[in-house]
């Protein structure tokens, strides 16, 4: 593909939705305006789900919050797929808590992306760090990843990189080994600082790797009060920034959006030109500097203090 165009839905998690079928029919809507358009691809931020704790039961106890979020998971993945094969385009749901295993007799989770698509594809990746709220076991005990997903998408190598594992250098170092031409972040950050880190970073890998960088992130929390949450998102669609694709390595971008702004917008970002940032990363086009492919292990360091 020369272009790829993607929806980018930076959801709000604070209006109360009945049941599981009323999220699903406004996902659906959502679907349907992405494919009239000709998009490829409609893309949700990271626990998107939570949104479904509006409708969880009153005694459910807290410690069990992600196994109820698992459960309804499974319900809604084969919804969602069943959608991606009706309107013809692939839908990346967000990330859902996934059922790990034991850990000393109590269940665990991982914090899962998944990208469902038209053929029937299931693509998962998981988070592979965990913020201190996700270690110290809030909700349940949620555990990291262990791999790296490069996964084959209309003919383009992409991958999934979940909010704070877009801050870790060493992470980006290994991606820019794969030759990828898209990477897409879901997020969640709760506040301006945790938005900033995130965006910031993702539009520093798109130069770095001379890539295509999305980044989503919801608005808002479940059971909110919109006056004065911090929750923040937004949505941003990075490129390298060099004279062969843009000018200042951005496509297209939806402001910070706070819980007070009470928005659920949609980013339309079309004609990504995933074609031209190819050849600039594999030399077979111009670039002003190639940072991709520069390797510092021939340097020495001095240091004073060592």
């Amino acid at each position: 593909m020369e272009h790829v165009s993607i929806d980018l839905w930076a959801s709000n998690l604070e209006p109360v939705v009945p049941d599981l079928a009323t999220w699903l029919a406004e996902l659906e809507a959502r679907v349907a305006q992405t494919a009239a358009r000709g998009g490829h691809m409609l893309v949700l931020p990271e626990f998107a789900c939570a949104q479904w704790l509006s409708f969880a039961p009153v005694d459910l106890p807290t410690a069990n919050t992600m196994g109820w979020l698992y459960e309804c998971g499974e319900i809604a993945l084969d919804a969602v797929a069943d959608m991606s094969a009706r309107h013809g385009i692939s839908i990346l749901a967000g990330t859902i808590p996934f059922a790990a295993g034991h850990k000393d007799g109590t269940p665990t989770y991982l914090n899962r992306a998944w990208l469902l698509t038209p053929e029937g594809a299931r693509h998962a990746q998981d988070k592979l760090s965990l913020t201190p709220l996700e270690a110290q076991g809030a909700g349940g005990v949620t555990v990291h990843g262990e791999t790296i997903n490069v996964i084959e998408w209309n003919g383009l190598r992409i991958a999934m990189i979940i909010c704070l594992d877009s801050e870790f250098t060493h992470l980006w170092s290994r991606l820019g080994q794969l030759d990828l031409d898209l990477i897409i972040i879901p997020a969640k950050t709760d506040m301006i600082t945790g938005y900033n880190r995130v965006f910031s970073c993702a539009r520093a890998r798109a130069i770095e790797l001379q890539t295509v960088v999305c980044v989503l992130g919801a608005v808002g929390v479940p059971f909110g009060h919109p006056l004065t949450d911090t929750g923040v998102g937004g949505a941003s669609v990075f490129l390298p920034c060099d004279v062969g694709v843009a000018l200042d390595g951005i496509h297209a971008t939806l402001l910070p959006q706070t819980a007070a702004m009470m928005t659920d917008r949609v980013l339309i970002a079309t004609d990504i030109p995933v074609g031209a940032c190819r050849r600039l990363r594999n030399g077979q086009a111009e670039a002003e500097v190639c940072p991709a492919i520069w390797n510092a292990d021939h340097l020495a360091v001095v240091d004073p203090a060592a």
